[in-house]
């Protein structure tokens, strides 16, 4: 705690800070848990960049912890890079966003290093493909993703356009940790040069589909209030498609998310109102992105009926989709060690290599960056995480929710002329290959210090025994070891006597600890197939929830 007052005591006596966070921190003084998880420690880089609880305080976001981390990328940028060649910012539709963009942009121009500017809101793949495009040294996008209205966050993008992985990431972070003091920050107070590459990305989109009328699918779009709108309907339109029927209540861009508590796909009643708008409308299809857009949720009528699908089930059928079409030369799908093994299995019947990754984007723009340095390695094919993240083609090196809307409206487009919808060939995968089926929970901690120590000890705790809820386990793996042929990182994996895994972690951007589930099953019968595995996801949710609930 003596160590916390120091901090906030600092904040209240330099002038550097405004009268307004002072009030702040003067208001946390009355409360010392949030006087703690504000000033406990500083924000440091998880699996999507620096993210955090907006507010005063060393571990929140606001215009000082924007700044010292930009001011620590500027001294690894002058260190590590060329200055000369410049950073693109970016921003969403959160609640400060365009504020933090600027003050990024001004601890660059007051360290001497070229700003291309986006002075409007854009999605997160956006900004990884104008990294590429201007040959910039690197990117910050101010997001939070799909993270509720609370937070923001800053994610960095190095010069080929992914996000920062060993040792870029460390690099920054002992810049930012090494700045002690306002003083070292250095402030331009020179205006911004603005930067709009909207033609250049959407030509790039274009090339990634066939000119083609397919003006007879009908399409209900949803931004989630985010940045989606900007780009989505041209695309979609580029691409050959019929105008998107837009939902209405949630077409504004606001920071404050008023029509949904969590703005990710991932949840079914943030998809409520584009299904009910599916419904109104007739349509066959309906496309949602969370606020940057890097993420895309999908809904299909089947059957008078909108069903939607998982991240996993996306997945599967933009792999199945994609090997059927002219491949390249040693073609490879990217995946997450959480994500559905189905992949593994289509890619492998179609010659396809499938190579898995840790959880987090960033390690699927590394194996792009990768292969492209060596000449005889593999060519990019897809990359799919089960977090409903997806790409297509290289212009981006981030998950891309306008590509990947783009890409699931041709599936359905090719099932639609069919006759069919994409629950129709998902169960055709089934079929082929069996059913697999998986589920994701988590377990949610306190924010700020006492959480952390809460998921740290729970996991100590995992490690040390050698079964699982009392659950029969015929292999573990602890990928805090060496020799999984993956970075070490903080993830156990456990299989079970009926093939069933179970997959646990630490979220790196939530106080989260995520539990993932699959299973599967040959039967012949894809209805009971699909009983048989969700009756077996039944029995492990309720187990497992209840055995870390007690060590919890």
């Amino acid at each position: 705690m003596t160590n916390v007052l120091q901090r906030a005591k600092a904040w209240l006596e330099d002038p550097y800070y405004d009268e307004a966070t002072k009030a702040e921190v003067q208001k946390l003084l009355q409360h010392p848990d949030q006087l703690t998880d504000a000033f406990f420690t500083d924000l440091s880089f998880g699996t999507g960049g620096l993210r955090g609880i907006m507010g005063a305080g060393t571990n929140r976001i606001n215009i000082y912890t924007i700044r010292k981390a930009t001011q620590g990328l500027a001294n690894y940028i002058q260190k590590k890079g060329d200055p000369a060649k410049g950073v693109v910012i970016g921003f969403d539709s959160r609640l400060h966003s365009s504020e933090f963009a600027r003050e990024a942009a001004l601890v660059l121009m007051g360290n001497k290093i070229r700003v291309f500017f986006i002075p409007e809101l854009r999605p997160t793949p956006y900004v990884s493909f104008a990294c590429r495009h201007l040959g910039a040294q690197a990117a910050i996008m101010i997001t939070a993703s799909h993270n509720p209205k609370e937070y923001n966050g800053y994610k960095v993008f190095w010069q080929d356009g992914g996000q920062v992985v060993p040792p870029h990431d460390t690099g920054i972070i002992a810049e930012v940790d090494a700045i002690t003091s306002p003083q070292q920050i250095h402030l331009s107070d020179s205006p911004v040069t603005d930067c709009l590459l909207d033609a250049a990305y959407l030509e790039e989109v274009a090339k990634l589909f066939p000119k083609e009328d397919r003006s007879t699918l009908k399409i209900s779009y949803t931004s989630l209030h985010g940045t989606g709108i900007t780009l989505m309907p041209s695309a979609l339109q580029q691409a050959g498609f019929a105008s998107p029927h837009l939902v209405a209540s949630q077409v504004v861009p606001d920071g404050n998310f008023p029509t949904v508590h969590f703005p990710n796909p991932e949840y079914l009643e943030t998809l409520k109102a584009g299904m009910d708008d599916l419904i109104q409308t007739g349509g066959d299809l309906l496309i949602a992105t969370d606020p940057d857009a890097d993420r895309l949720g999908i809904a299909v009528q089947h059957r008078n009926t909108p069903v939607r699908l998982t991240g996993n089930e996306q997945a599967a059928l933009a792999a199945y989709f994609l090997c059927q079409q002219k491949l390249p030369q040693r073609p490879a799908i990217v995946t997450t060690i959480v994500t559905t093994e189905l992949l593994k299995v289509i890619a492998a019947a179609y010659g396809v290599a499938c190579i898995e990754v840790l959880t987090g984007f960033k390690y699927i723009g590394e194996k792009i960056h990768e292969w492209e340095q060596k000449p005889d390695s593999y060519n990019f094919l897809f990359g799919a995480e089960e977090s409903y993240g997806y790409l297509l083609g290289t212009h981006a090196r981030d998950k891309d929710g306008i590509v990947a809307g783009c890409l699931f409206a041709e599936i359905a487009f090719k099932m639609k002329q069919q006759g069919r919808t994409l629950v129709d060939l998902l169960h055709e995968i089934y079929e082929r290959f069996g059913v697999y089926r998986e589920r994701q929970f988590s377990l949610t901690f306190e924010d700020g210090k006492k959480g952390l120590d809460t998921i740290h000890n729970l996991m100590k705790t995992l490690r040390a025994t050698p079964t699982i809820a009392g659950l029969k386990v015929t292999a573990t793996q602890d990928f805090m070891k060496e020799g999984q042929g993956l970075p070490l990182s903080d993830v156990l994996l456990f299989r079970l006597e009926d093939q069933s895994k179970i997959i646990i972690r630490p979220s790196g951007t939530e106080p989260k600890l995520k539990v993932y589930l699959a299973t599967q099953s040959s039967d012949p019968s894809v209805e009971q197939g699909l009983r048989q595995c969700d009756a077996r996801l039944d029995f492990l949710t309720q187990t497992l929830k209840a055995a870390l609930q007690a060590v919890k």
